[in-house]
Formats: C-alpha cells, sequence, structure tokens
C-alpha cells in the first residue's frame, strides 16, 4: 500500500539519518568505535538540518535499552501472514489473556495490552508498512513521541524533528502521529459457509447462522459513564507554524469532541469484544452450489457503529434423485421389458411432485424426453427451466418357467420372420 507523502518523507529521513551514522562509525578503527560514536553523534556539525535544538546535545547512556518485542512474535504469525490470519491469532490470544478471565493476574493484563497494541498497528496497513521498514524499537518512539532517546545515529528522531515537539506530548509531533492513529473504515469482513440440501436450494428457505466474531459488549457501567469534553467539543486540533494553521482529528477524542473517563471492564474502552454473532438470511429459490450472498453490515461489530459485511458461501449437497445443470434438471425413470416394447406409463418425481408419464411403443434404452418448464426457477426472474427424463430398461435375470417358454417363442417366431426376410432379399438379387 503507497504511504502518504509525508510519511514517506519522513522515512526517507530516517533512513538517511541511520544510514549517516552507519557510515560515520564505520570510518573508524574497529577497536576505536565503541570510544569516538558517541561523541561523533554529539557534535553539533553532525546535526540534522532538521533537528530540534535540544536534540543537537543529546547523548547516549552507555547501556542500551531493552528493545521492543517483535509485534509478529507477539501474534505468533509470520511476517508474511495474511490479515486473517493475524485477525485470528488476535482473537484467540485476547480471549486467553482478557483480564476478566484473568482477575488480579497483572502479567495477562500486561500481556493483552501487549497483544492488542501489536494487533491495532499489523490489522492497518500503512502502520504496517511503516513498522516493517523501520522495526519495533523506532517505530514505538515514534508511536509514542520519540520518548527521549530519538533516532540511533545522533541525529534525533526525525519524526520530532520535523514537526517539532517532544516527550511532553502535543504539537506538531501529535499531529503527524494522527496519520498513523487507528484508521478502521468499519468493522472486519466475515466470510462463512453455509451447508443446504438440494431442495433447500432450489425452493429457498431462511436459516439462522452463527459465526465467531467482534461484538457489542454488555457493558456495565455504560448508564454511568463519565465524558470529559476535549478540543473545546470540536472534536479537532488547530496547529499553528509559521504561516501555516493546519487541522487535525484530535488524538485523544478520536473526533467526537469527548472522551471516556472510566471505561466499563468488560471491554475496556475499546467498545467491542470477541464473540458469537447470529444473522437470519433468506435464501433465493434457484441459488446454487458456489453462490455468494453478500449481507451488508451484517460482519463484525466496529467501535464507531460501522459493521463489515458478511458473506455467506453456499455449499448445495448432491440429490439422490435429481442431477442439477444451470436451471435444468435430470431424472432417470426405469422400464421393464414390456413397457419398453408395448409402451405403457411410468411414474416419474418432479420438483412438484410425481407425475404420471406416457412411455411410447419401442423406446429405447438412453432415450429421453423433455417436460418444459419442470426445471427450476431462476433468481429473479418468472422463467422455469426444463426437466429431462432418462429411460433404462431393467432387463431381468431370472424367468418363471412360463416366461421362458413366451420368450422362446418370441424368438422362434422372430428367427422365422428373420429368415423370410432373407430368402426374399436373395431372390430379389
Amino acid at each position: 500500500m503507497r504511504l502518504p507523502a509525508g510519511a514517506r518523507l519522513v522515512l526517507l529521513l530516517a533512513r538517511r539519518s541511520l544510514s549517516s551514522s552507519a557510515s560515520s562509525s564505520s570510518r573508524l578503527p574497529r577497536a576505536h568505535r565503541g570510544i569516538w560514536s558517541g561523541a561523533a553523534r554529539a557534535a553539533p556539525s553532525r546535526s540534522s538540518p532538521f533537528s530540534s535544538p535540544s536534540s543537537a546535545h543529546r547523548f547516549f547512556h552507555g547501556t542500551r535499552p531493552v528493545a521492543a518485542r517483535d509485534y509478529y512474535d507477539v501474534l505468533g504469525v509470520s511476517k508474511n501472514a495474511s490479515q486473517s490470519e493475524i485477525k485470528k491469532a488476535y482473537y484467540e490470544l485476547a480471549k486467553k489473556l482478557h483480564p476478566d478471565t484473568n482477575k488480579g493476574d497483572a502479567d495477562a493484563e500486561r500481556k493483552f495490552q501487549e497483544v492488542q497494541r501489536a494487533y491495532e498497528t499489523l490489522k492497518d496497513e500503512q502502520k504496517r508498512s511503516l513498522y516493517d521498514q523501520v522495526g519495533p524499537d523506532q517505530y514505538e518512539k515514534a508511536a509514542s513521541g520519540g520518548g527521549g532517546t530519538g533516532f540511533e545515529g545522533g541525529f534525533g528522531n526525525p519524526f520530532e524533528d520535523i514537526f517539532g515537539g517532544g516527550s511532553g506530548g502535543g504539537g506538531m509531533n501529535d499531529f503527524f502521529r494522527n496519520i498513523f492513529r487507528d484508521r478502521d473504515f468499519g468493522g472486519q469482513d466475515v466470510k462463512v459457509a453455509l451447508e443446504l440440501s438440494f431442495m433447500e436450494a432450489v425452493q429457498g428457505c431462511s436459516k439462522t447462522i452463527n459465526f465467531q466474531t467482534s461484538v457489542e459488549p454488555v457493558c456495565l457501567l455504560e448508564p454511568n459513564l463519565k465524558h470529559v469534553y476535549l478540543a473545546g467539543g470540536t472534536g479537532f486540533m488547530f496547529m499553528q507554524s509559521g504561516p501555516f494553521r493546519m487541522q487535525s482529528t484530535c488524538t485523544k477524542c478520536g473526533g467526537s469532541g469527548k472522551s471516556v473517563k472510566e471505561f466499563c471492564k468488560t471491554c475496556r474502552g475499546n467498545k467491542v469484544v470477541p464473540g458469537t454473532k447470529s444473522v437470519r438470511l433468506d435464501i433465493l429459490p434457484g441459488s446454487d452450489n458456489e453462490d455468494t450472498i453478500k449481507v451488508v453490515r451484517s460482519g463484525g461489530e466496529d467501535p464507531d457503529g460501522r459493521p463489515g459485511d458478511l458473506y455467506v458461501t453456499l455449499k448445495v449437497r448432491e440429490d439422490p434423485v435429481f442431477r442439477r445443470q444451470k436451471g435444468d434438471i435430470h431424472v432417470d425413470a426405469l422400464l421393464n421389458v414390456t413397457q419398453a416394447i408395448l409402451g405403457g406409463t411410468v411414474q416419474v418425481p418432479t420438483l412438484s411432485g410425481d407425475i404420471v408419464l406416457k412411455v411410447k411403443p419401442g423406446t429405447q434404452p438412453g432415450q429421453k424426453v423433455v417436460l418444459r418448464g419442470k426445471g427450476i426457477k431462476a433468481r429473479n426472474s418468472p422463467y422455469y427451466g426444463d426437466q429431462y427424463v432418462h429411460f433404462n430398461v431393467n432387463i431381468p435375470v431370472n424367468l418363471t418357467p412360463r416366461q421362458r417358454v413366451l420368450i422362446e417363442e418370441f424368438a422362434k417366431e422372430e428367427q422365422g420372420e428373420d429368415e423370410k426376410d432373407a430368402k426374399a432379399a436373395g431372390a430379389s438379387g
């Protein structure tokens, strides 16, 4: 995903600062790098033209701070994981580590917050792209306003240096960080499979499906929530930098103009929790296998009240009697020898019930007849397909003595007729 122009500028400066630091350090003899690298970083002549005055005089302690945990490791997924894999891993961990199921366990609560922080970054393509390029340490420093240490290499944090601010927060640094705040444009879309019988798909039906997704919790403190109004109640912040005046969404209230002072313990202010959602679905007559039905705003719930969509893929079981080919259906009708030879009637199943079908004398095995308009009704159309009846002839295996005598007489008579025809053909030749 392509980053905004401001974000690309910051990444470029960050890379330059890192590469400049590496090149200056590499020019020193290996034995002296550790001694002189700190001084080289702090020298004003090496400062970035975008650095703030305070960043030019920063020095680094000899002890390196503990590195931030990689977000992919936190969720237990690979760096190439898809959004669905990231989402699944998050829901499993959130359910396991949720404070309501681990009351009094401070370690579980810390891990729960860590999992949430990792998911909030990796589920957003822009945040994830930035994270992949700068790594966990620099990303967390940038997201927290710089943390007072800046980017390694002595050039300060370009997120701070370009846009001002510092460890105290506020200013243009908050404005820039707002570019990377949570950007959920609605809840997560959900895909589920629904199994139907042949007749349910053909005739239509109603089904209730249950699936796992984000749902609205029953917040126990909802009637007693205390709100504090921010940014004058407008939900926007205005930044003045020289002749430029810029407006951004308030990072504290998310644009609502207010923030909750006391959160419900059920959702901890997230407004959604993992859970089970039920949706009643009307299947139209004529639906077929692998059809996908989109149910708008019936997917995962969203904190801002914009649910995702639900996509239901139909899996239609085969029928022992009917075979479907788009809007047409095919059935087999079994005839005995006398029916095939002499003709008669046979009972045939249709979608609306059994009917009696007339069989012509001399019907051959594999011969078929067409019943117009006895097929499947097309969706959103008044037209029906056709039904094809395929005739099969049942040859008896066990004959009674009487049946054998009659068949043998028939065979002799048939053979006599054949000899007469042969003689007549020879005489004429």
